[in-house]
């Protein structure tokens, strides 16, 4: 197919921007017939001011493969760069923003039935896509700033390439970056990279001669740095802070610079955010302090000057704990490229980085990708929701990084706990509608667990609360030292919603959370000004199972229902409850709670009763041997209830079984007549040519066998005991004979006795020995002329004879052998020690007399 030409008439919409030489390249990339082996897609790269954010979607808005009613789609990071896109494209083509270029943001919009380039937010896009995967009369999607790698934006990114390959092989996919590290990019699209070399004044970058020790001091060094960049340089100065706490920090010390100093950032309104990308007035010079909302995407005009901090805020999410927290870290060099090119985009510039050579050398060439630090749980659930409503897909979705394995199953985890997905990580219908609501599944689940209109007000001025910042967070204006921490009762920011005052109120915060508590309310189906009532706790239960917090008997010290230890200031109001339902933790050296309500233990809610678990536990008492029951309510490794129970047969039962087989030796009572029987089922196990008249496969009654055996033979017993003491009475023997059966025990009795009846009386065995031996007083041997058998002479056996005292005085195995030979010696020593017994010269002749001594 021959390369389309590029209408003429469109070079002007680039308005001699230095973009405007790529136009055409990527203009025919996107012209030829799609399919889902050939794409239609682009990657299109070009530094910052080289107008592609400008004049791309307006050229792309006018090819003929876009038919009339479809729309060309551009994302961009924040709201503040969509706002500003659309207001752009509107002045290039002579129309007002809300015509044919109009935006979208969660915060407000500009659309109307003429619009046909639309700028969103990435997280918007995601949520209209999620509702409408097949992007009806979308014929382009944009991706503006690819390179910052938000995890929404690779989501966004993997979705459409998953739609081009699958359903919609016509979609146009253009990807746009400031940075040239394209190639896997490249590969993961199947798509050219086409390069605008940009338009860039000279350029002279300054390094600190000592590193900043401490973002503490990031403030103090920022506002000396720009006081002298005041006196040493002309135009606006622009200058890069981590967060919001850093700006108000530099704002004070800069009071009476002789400059106007204006914030920006994402939690400013609009009309102050506009005022920013405004030119100053005449003779004016202004401090712009940015958070890295100015790193992209936006033109500052009449900055000059660029005064870069070096540190960011980055979200990081600790699997163990559950939790994500912004932390500052270090910017990349990627980064510090594109914050150092906004003073050279209007006139030649100077850029003072707050930071050493030596430290430059060794920042990371690239940021890190979100999908790798944040939490995952917005995103396993839209990827479940989208596996579910485009169909599985064996493949896995084309991401340019995978997500680490353990922040996947944490997600996985607490989306199984809010009931979004089922134990095969299948979406539920629960799921799905905590997908329309548009947030975090967290602030969902504790939506759609309202069970009235006013509750779900409530939860709609709950989850925009927790989705802005806390409008009493602490502030240090005004004031000397660190700023107080506000109390963390969240009842008291519902008061400042529904219309109340505090003195360190954030009017901005609370007009933002008001308009995204009326955003929610009219997607539950309210009016966005219906009445909230209702429990807060029981709310905060449903979205946040894992962070129930229980006294640990000291004031301020709680533990959560996931494990972790949190603390509360002792002098809070909520630092004497017995249990809270948290929603803001504070993670430092440990998890401090910022936003709580109290829960009345013997009221939980619904939410919460639906996620106990109550059992009876059993433990053994290692002082007293007794077997102890406790009734526990739990919720994950908390214990809301514990109550003594009486004790149940069978729960002491596996109790004392369990003791027993780790125990055997001291638990069970082992008799001497135990240990025989073991001897004598040992002796028939192993006797030759086996036990005639009985079952061949004796047991194994070794300790070691009877231990690993005992629920055959001892749990039967076991019923109704409870305690050591009365495991101890049991009647091992009795237990062991029954467990061989009749046949055995006869044959045992009858071949292998327990005491040989002789003339003069018993003689009992022991079989323990390695022969046994059967032992008694030597008269009771008297009238026997030769050794008993056992067995029927297949097993030896010895003879002990005894004195009169019950000492040993010889062991024989052949009595007729030693009536002949030693006896002679044993009756006389025996004579003369004890002249009043019968010791005659023959005693296999003599009469037994089993009375013993002659009288």
């Amino acid at each position: 197919m021959p390369t389309p030409s590029f209408p003429s008439d469109l070079f002007a919409l680039a308005d001699g921007l230095p973009v405007q030489e790529a136009l055409p390249n990527l203009y025919a990339a996107l012209a030829h017939d799609p399919s889902a082996d050939h794409p239609a897609s682009a990657i299109l790269v070009a530094p910052p001011g080289a107008g592609k954010t400008t004049t791309v979607p307006p050229v792309l808005a006018k090819a003929p493969w876009r038919r009339e009613a479809d729309r060309i789609i551009m994302l961009e990071p924040r709201r503040l760069a969509a706002r500003a896109a659309a207001q752009r494209i509107s002045a290039v083509m002579g129309e007002d923003v809300g015509g044919f270029a109009g935006y979208r943001t969660r915060l407000d919009s500009a659309i109307s039935d003429r619009t046909r380039i639309e700028v969103l937010t990435e997280g918007l896009f995601l949520r209209r896509l999620l509702g409408d995967p097949m992007l009806e009369n979308v014929a382009c999607v944009i991706i503006d700033e690819v390179h910052e790698r938000s995890l929404e934006a690779d989501l966004a990114l993997a979705f459409c390439l998953d739609l081009q390959r699958t359903l919609r092989p016509d979609l146009r996919l253009v990807a746009m970056s400031a940075t040239a590290e394209t190639d896997r990019l490249a590969a993961l699209m199947n798509a050219p990279v086409i390069t605008s070399e940009g338009r860039m004044f000279p350029l002279t970058v300054h390094h600190a001669k000592r590193d900043i020790t401490h973002v503490r001091d990031l403030a103090p060094t920022t506002a000396n740095a720009v006081k002298q960049a005041l006196g040493d340089t002309e135009g606006d100065i622009l200058v890069f802070l981590p967060g919001t706490g850093e700006i108000r920090r530099t704002t004070q010390l800069l009071e009476g610079c002789g400059a106007t100093v204006l914030p920006l950032h994402g939690e400013l309104p609009p009309a102050e955010q506009a005022r920013v990308l405004r030119p100053g007035n005449a003779g004016e010079r202004r401090v712009i302090l940015a958070t890295s909302i100015a790193e992209t995407s936006l033109t500052v005009p009449g900055v000059r000057v660029v005064i870069d901090g070096g540190f960011r805020r980055a979200p990081r999410f600790d699997a163990g704990a559950g939790l994500s927290r912004l932390e500052t870290v270090r910017i990349s060099k990627a980064a510090a490229r594109q914050r150092a090119g906004r003073a050279g985009r209007e006139a030649p510039g100077t850029a003072i980085c707050l930071w050493t050579t030596a430290t430059e050398r060794g920042l990371p060439q690239h940021d890190r990708p979100e999908i790798l630090e944040a939490d995952l749980a917005d995103f396993v659930l839209a990827t479940a929701l989208w596996a579910d409503t485009v169909g599985a897909n064996q493949t896995p979705l084309p991401l340019p990084d995978q997500p680490p394995g353990s922040a996947i199953a944490a997600a996985r985890d607490l989306l199984t706990m809010l009931g979004a997905l089922d134990e095969s990580g299948t979406i539920t219908k629960l799921g799905h509608n905590m997908a329309t609501l548009g947030t975090h599944p967290r602030l969902a689940a504790m939506m759609l667990a309202a069970n009235t209109e006013e509750e779900a007000a409530l939860a709609a001025d709950l989850a925009a609360l927790l989705e802005e910042r806390d409008p009493l967070r602490p502030r240090a204006v005004g004031r000397s030292g660190p700023p107080p921490i506000p109390p963390a009762d969240i009842s008291l920011r519902l008061d400042l919603i529904a219309g109340g005052d505090h003195p360190d109120a954030d009017r901005g915060a609370l007009a933002r959370i008001r308009q995204a508590a009326g955003r929610f309310r009219l997607r539950l189906g309210l009016s966005a000004r219906h009445p909230a009532a209702g429990d807060p706790a029981a709310l905060l239960s449903a979205g946040f199972p894992d962070r129930i917090a229980l006294s640990r008997g000291e004031a301020g010290n709680f533990r959560l229902s996931s494990g972790t230890n949190a603390r509360l200031r002792r002098d809070d109001p909520l630092a004497e409850k017995k249990l809270l339902a948290v929603a803001g933790l504070h993670l430092r050296t440990s998890a401090e709670i910022r936003l709580a309500a109290p829960l009345d233990l013997n009221a939980l809610p619904p939410a919460l009763l639906d996620r106990t678990k109550e059992q009876v536990e059993t433990s053994l008492d290692s002082v007293s041997g007794n077997i102890l029951a406790r009734r526990r309510t739990r919720i994950g490794c908390l214990i809301l209830r514990d109550r003594t129970e009486k004790v149940q047969s069978g729960d002491a039962a596996s109790l004392l079984l369990a003791q027993a087989k780790a125990t055997p030796e001291t638990t069970l009572d082992w008799t001497n007549a135990a240990r025989q029987l073991q001897a004598r089922v040992e002796l028939a196990r192993t006797l030759p040519g086996g036990t005639h008249g009985v079952e061949e496969d004796w047991p194994d009654f070794s300790t070691t066998a009877l231990s690993a055996t005992m629920d055959d033979w001892l749990a039967p017993w076991l019923d109704g005991l409870t305690s050591v003491a009365d495991l101890k009475g049991l009647d091992v023997l009795m237990l062991l004979r029954t467990s061989l059966g009749y046949a055995r025990t006869q044959w045992l009795d009858t071949n292998l006795p327990t005491t040989l009846a002789l003339p003069g009386g018993t003689a009992s065995v022991d079989y323990t020995q390695p022969v046994p031996v059967a032992e008694a007083r030597a008269q009771v041997f008297y009238g026997t002329d030769k050794t008993p058998q056992l067995a029927a002479g297949r097993v030896p056996l010895r003879l002990a004879l005894l004195s009169p005292a019950g000492r040993p005085q010889a062991i024989t195995a052949d009595l007729a052998g030693f009536w002949q030979g030693g006896w002679a010696d044993m009756r006389r020593d025996m004579r003369g020690r004890y002249p009043k017994h019968e010791w005659p010269e023959n005693p296999a002749l003599a009469p037994a007399k089993p009375r013993g001594p002659k009288r």
